[in-house]
């Protein structure tokens, strides 16, 4: 089953415990907690404070994806405040699979992450060491907007690569996913799907977690 993960980042922070508790009743499956340090992207978000308040109001896993310089350091501090799952990028990562073992120690799931135009060669090595690969199909650092249409191929490779290699990671894909093209992009072999704006944006962010997981089955 293809599952939901509606992303934070989207949401109203004044009315967060509500927007939560809507996508909880739509059958929102984790939450999606995009960490940037205004280095690694072009945007600042939050820390792992926010992560301890959303692990307080809220029993759905807590999908943390690192976009920032020199993740190891974090690491403690986020699981510390509830973190379930972390992923981090291959990009600028000298030491890689030392941060994913250091990971995998913990307890959490561990993922690593994409971004657009970073080749599906760069996880030859990793893919056998993590629970998930993140694929960004939009550029990081802001949300809302489009998914980038080639990324499509991307994940029908990575699909197969790991299929091929009979390994137990899943597909996770983060960006401009939609009510509109959400079916097409899960069937290229999808199996979470990063959602923010379309949500939280949405009137009834409730009704669009129902739908997406509707037109995914």
């Amino acid at each position: 089953m293809v599952r939901i993960a509606p992303s934070v980042l989207s949401a109203d922070f004044s009315n967060l415990r509500d927007d939560i508790a809507k996508v909880e009743k739509g059958g929102a499956h984790l939450l999606h907690v995009d960490v940037m340090d205004g280095h690694f992207v072009p945007n600042i978000t939050f820390g792992p404070l926010i992560v301890g308040a959303l692990n307080r109001i809220t029993e759905l896993p807590l999908d943390v994806h690192l976009m920032v310089e020199n993740p190891h350091q974090y690491f403690k501090q986020f699981i510390q405040e509830g973190a379930d799952w972390i992923s981090i990028h291959c990009e600028g990562n000298h030491h890689l699979n030392r941060d994913i073992i250091t990971l995998k120690e913990e307890g959490v799931k561990v993922g690593v992450v994409l971004n657009p135009a970073t080749p599906l060669s760069s996880l030859d090595y990793i893919l056998d060491y993590v629970d998930f690969a993140l694929l960004m199909s939009v550029n990081p650092g802001f949300g809302g907007q489009k998914f980038i249409d080639n990324l499509k191929q991307k994940i029908r490779c990575l699909r197969e690569t790991i299929d091929k290699r009979a390994l137990r990671v899943e597909i996770e894909v983060d960006g401009g996913i939609e009510l509109d093209n959400i079916q097409e992009i899960v069937s290229c072999g999808v199996d979470i799907v990063v959602a923010g704006s379309s949500i939280f944006h949405h009137q009834d962010p409730e009704w669009v977690v129902r739908e997406m997981i509707k037109r995914c089955s």
